[in-house]
């Protein structure tokens, strides 16, 4: 087992997420149809769920969308990205990062990321920016988190929920309590799991494994800013300086303990192995339902952190697979973004069991 103090990752999100600029590569031809190139390094390692020998996907994810947003012009935010999980992330060799123009248009624009790893591609994607539109034609979205499940969440401040462990599984969590087993902070989002065990005990949820709920708070560690003090923070941030981070904070916590609620939904507690294949996040709200720190509460003990709210759920699993599905929550009850998981699943067979 890895020391939990070795090599930790920064805790603050925009350290996490910070890059160093590598030299372009150079074009393969004259052509005037080859796309401009751009590429990265990351500078931060990444975290180790269950102190293992692999990094969090949520990492390579959201920093992918990070690199991209490097390359957009002033006013572009992320709206969707859809990534494949090709190879586990390792530890201790940096992600690098090659971000393909794909089109530069007045209202959207695309990016393509290959990521790579001791000269291996370990993840790829697609990125859509776009512009804000101030109007609106149309709008429609679910009842709010907050109302389905006021009766679980109402009048409970996030931070009385305990923070979510780094293996959300039973054997885990009993692991914690008796000492044998530790885990070190998890970076960049403060995570808190509410307890549904009174709503998923019902019978039709048992039945109906599509029913099975989890929610879980969330909001970001430090400041937006690396190596500053903050000055000017709230005229930057209601200019949009930082709303790429923010989206980039969001993906990174809806990946956290996702697949984990899998088995759980379908009443198991073992598995042979478990793994992202693909995970697709669309943004409905840019603009101020992105943004994550809190000015109401300035002047109270410090500048405060909104809390937003992951709503997940599986509806499918067949051929070893299944899917995770969230909906991810602004304080005031927007639906912000919806993501969509496809996962390798292998459940312990009977004969593993015996």
């Amino acid at each position: 087992m890895h020391d939990p103090t070795s090599n930790p990752s920064p805790s603050s999100f925009a350290e996490l997420m910070a890059l160093r600029r590598l030299p372009n590569p150079p074009s393969s031809d004259s052509s005037s149809t080859t796309e401009p190139t751009e590429r990265f390094e990351s500078i931060a390692p990444p975290y180790p769920p269950g102190e293992g020998t692999r990094a969090f996907g949520g990492h390579v994810y959201a920093q992918s969308a990070y690199a991209a947003s490097q390359t957009v012009d002033k006013g572009f935010v992320i709206h969707s990205i859809s990534g494949t999980f090709i190879l586990g992330g390792l530890l201790d060799v940096p992600y690098e990062y090659t971000v393909r123009h794909l089109r530069d248009g007045n209202m959207y624009c695309t990016r393509s990321v290959d990521v790579r790893q001791a000269n291996q591609i370990c993840f790829s994607c697609l990125c859509s920016f776009k512009r804000r539109e101030k109007q609106s034609g149309f709008v429609h979205q679910p009842a709010p988190v907050q109302e389905r499940y006021a009766s679980i969440i109402a009048g409970k401040s996030a931070e009385e929920y305990p923070v979510s462990p780094s293996v959300d599984a039973d054997w885990w969590i009993e692991g914690l309590k008796t000492g044998d087993l530790v885990e070190r902070e998890f970076p960049g989002v403060d995570m808190r799991k509410v307890d549904m065990g009174a709503f998923n005990q019902a019978e039709e949820v048992k039945r109906h494994p599509e029913r099975y709920r989890q929610l879980a708070m969330y909001s970001i560690k430090g400041l937006p800013v690396v190596g500053e003090e903050g000055r000017g923070l709230r005229e930057r941030e209601e200019a949009g300086e930082f709303d790429n981070l923010y989206a980039c904070a969001h993906m990174y916590a809806c990946d956290r303990n996702s697949l984990l609620l899998i088995p759980r939904a379908l009443g198991e507690t073992r598995w042979s192995s478990m793994a992202s294949l693909m995970l697709t996040v669309v943004f409905h709200e840019l603009g101020e339902a992105l943004r994550m720190l809190d000015w109401g509460s300035e002047g109270k003990g410090g500048l405060g952190k909104k809390w937003f709210i992951q709503e997940g759920w599986t509806p499918r699993s067949a051929e070893n697979r299944a899917v995770h599905e969230s909906w991810l929550w602004t304080p005031d009850g927007k639906l912000l973004a919806t993501s969509y998981q496809d996962s390798l699943l292998r459940l312990t067979s009977l004969k593993e069991k015996l």
